[in-house]
């Protein structure tokens, strides 16, 4: 008996473990409801076409430090409020948009949202960050 209780919380503690490990590898939302969700193609598509765009790199400042998107200022969404957001964008009517470091990471699902709680109304998202960009060889800035 005592064998089968020592099993059963080994199996309990294993499977809490496991959970524990798979939710710190969870992906990010398909969609950020009040944005436009880009693929890095669509990304290159707004420089040219949106003259004004922000691009904000909502990464640490050491990842920002290893790399970025041409043009892209680093705002850490942990730096990220209204105030930060309007030293770096003229109106809340200025499109602007998110990336961090790809689809496992939240720190610009979490930027975002705190642009639109601010009310800012062109908000794009970029799910697939430096992940996806460098994937497809495109260039980074390196400091």
């Amino acid at each position: 008996m005592k064998l089968l209780h020592n099993l059963t919380w080994l199996l309990a503690a294993g499977f809490l473990a496991s959970n524990i490990a798979v939710a710190g590898k969870e992906k990010t939302p398909e969609f950020i409801e009040g944005t436009t969700r880009v693929s890095a193609e669509e990304v290159i598509e707004l420089v040219e076409e949106l003259p004004d765009l922000v691009i904000l790199d909502a990464r640490k400042a050491s990842d920002y430090k290893k790399g970025y998107i041409e043009g892209a200022v680093s705002l850490p969404n942990t730096d990220t409020n209204r105030g930060t957001l309007k030293t770096h964008v003229k109106s809340k009517r200025t499109p602007i948009m998110f990336y961090c470091n790809g689809e496992r990471c939240g720190r610009s699902v979490k930027a975002a949202k705190i642009a639109l709680a601010a009310g800012y109304k062109r908000v794009y998202w970029f799910r697939g960050g430096m992940e996806e960009w460098e994937a497809k060889g495109l260039p980074l800035v390196h400091p």
